[in-house]
């Protein structure tokens, strides 16, 4: 039998920590994952960090990677949850509409959902943000807000089968708490059972 098939929904200037942490590490856990993006192509992703006497963070180049799949030729029905790193991508994939029919499908389906930083953006587009407990990037406070929903500043925030995180300082607890939410929605240890 398949693996279970985790997706992420990134673009070009997503965060390079935030795409390749969990990408790895749930193909560590034994998931097939997959990379969606507005159009199947090499992808360029960036670094933030803080230097001093910044207001804000500040952005370098960092990995290329290649997507999968292109947003539109998605089935979310063949995935069994889904990751939405930050960094800029989610500025203008939520734009896209094959973007927000998809995780519409994971909100409407209760599947779990991983998400991160400025990817609050696409959800709240997707118009499945109001009335949830989520972190994110502390900056999106008021946007959160506004979406009508709760703004809430910790390391990983469990609402559900959503679970959320400000940024990659995150990432242990984020993961930690996501794959748990897998292991009982979608483990792959049944599947390796199933299979022998």
């Amino acid at each position: 039998m398949a693996k279970p098939k985790v997706l992420i929904l990134t673009g070009d200037a997503a965060e390079s920590l935030e795409v390749m942490y969990p990408y790895q590490r749930l193909l560590e856990e034994g998931y097939d994952v997959k990379i969606a993006a507005p159009a199947k192509k090499k992808l360029h992703f960036v670094v933030h960090d803080f230097e001093p006497g910044y207001d804000t963070y500040t952005e370098k180049p960092g990995y290329s990677w290649e997507a999968d799949f292109a947003f539109q030729d998605v089935n979310p029905a063949e995935y069994a949850a889904v990751v939405i790193p930050g960094g800029r991508a989610p500025e203008y994939i939520r734009n896209n509409g094959d973007c927000r029919r998809i995780v519409q499908h994971f909100f409407q389906q209760e599947k779990p959902v991983a998400q991160i930083c400025h990817a609050a953006q696409v959800l709240i587009a997707s118009g499945v943000l109001e009335g949830k407990r989520t972190a994110a990037y502390p900056a999106l406070e008021p946007d959160v807000r506004a979406a009508g929903a709760e703004f809430v500043n910790s390391e990983a925030v469990i609402d559900g089968q959503m679970i959320s995180a400000r940024a990659w300082p995150d990432h242990p607890a984020w993961m930690r708490e996501f794959i748990k939410l897998l292991r009982q929605k979608a483990p792959v240890e049944a599947q390796r059972a199933t299979a022998r």
